[in-house]
């Protein structure tokens, strides 16, 4: 499925409705606004906070406040900081997050990100 098109619009994220997920510790506090074939959310990592899995889901993530590290199922680990962003297609790493003083991201994904076969 293609995304669809999106006519301009702005978002007020003070208006969109927030939904706590609990992590294996800490919880994760997200805003989220679904499009045909696009999600785009605010995500909150309070402090202490562990993912309950690994995902194995596509991103563009986005630091925009605080610092927390991604971790790879390989035994790899990533700091992103305030103004980092890193990208990853499905089924490219299994991947969860680890944040010790909590964070906010901006988080985009979607069928945009489906790994392609011999692309």
């Amino acid at each position: 499925m293609n995304p669809q098109n999106i006519s301009f619009q702005t978002i007020d994220w003070n208006l969109v409705s927030k939904t706590e997920y609990k992590g294996e510790t800490g919880s994760a506090v997200w805003q989220t606004l679904l499009f045909s074939g696009i999600r785009i959310r605010i995500v909150e990592y309070s402090s202490g906070y562990l993912a309950d899995h690994w995902c194995s889901k596509g991103h563009i993530v986005h630091c925009l406040e605080g610092e927390f590290s991604s971790e790879l199922n390989d035994g790899t680990s990533f700091e992103l900081k305030t103004g980092m962003t890193y990208i990853v297609s499905d089924d490219m790493g299994l991947h969860r997050s680890v944040s010790r003083n909590g964070v906010k991201l901006l988080i985009v994904d979607g069928t945009f990100l489906a790994k392609k076969e011999n692309a």
